[in-house]
């Protein structure tokens, strides 16, 4: 679809998939790598919590369905927005991994010392730069939906 077939002022302007396959596939296979040795429950708060940050519905969309098709929480679902004020709702790992989300994502802040080394007290380096490649790669995914304006709500999980 282009911008002229598009009758809402938030409706698609292309599919990315279509339009660039091959970096699409790219980045699906990206995202996958990103993902291993990393706990799925995990991987999904910090989906939803970058998307939130960079104001990505279909991203907000998807990852709280993969969240809840995964058997999250509701409450977790809800209260990640304010995870530091609800952080008993949250381990402590899980926190280290929503604080280094928003420094990674909101990077003019930089990442901080306290920040990285918080996160490195509750993971192997290993999973640790698998970690920092997931919050790299679900900010390029949000990247690609904002600017396309991919439209949220059509999502469904697939069967895990």
């Amino acid at each position: 679809m282009t911008t002229s077939e598009s009758t809402s002022p938030h409706g698609p302007r292309m599919s990315f998939a279509h339009a660039a396959p091959a970096v699409y596939k790219a980045m699906i296979q990206l995202d996958a790598a990103a993902r291993q040795g990393l706990e799925p429950s995990l991987t999904e708060l910090v989906k939803i919590r970058a998307s939130q940050i960079n104001h990505c519905a279909f991203c907000i969309d998807m990852h709280i369905k993969d969240a809840r098709a995964a058997g999250e929480s509701e409450e977790r679902i809800y209260l990640l927005n304010a995870w530091e004020e609800a952080a008993g709702v949250y381990t402590e790992k899980e926190q280290a991994a929503l604080a280094l989300t928003e420094a990674v994502t909101v990077l003019p802040d930089g990442v901080s010392d306290e920040v990285y080394d918080r996160a490195a007290k509750h993971f192997e380096e290993q999973e640790l730069a698998q970690l920092i490649a997931l919050i790299f790669t679900i900010n390029a995914w949000n990247r690609i939906g904002v600017t396309t304006r991919k439209v949220p709500g059509s999502y469904k999980p697939t069967a895990g």
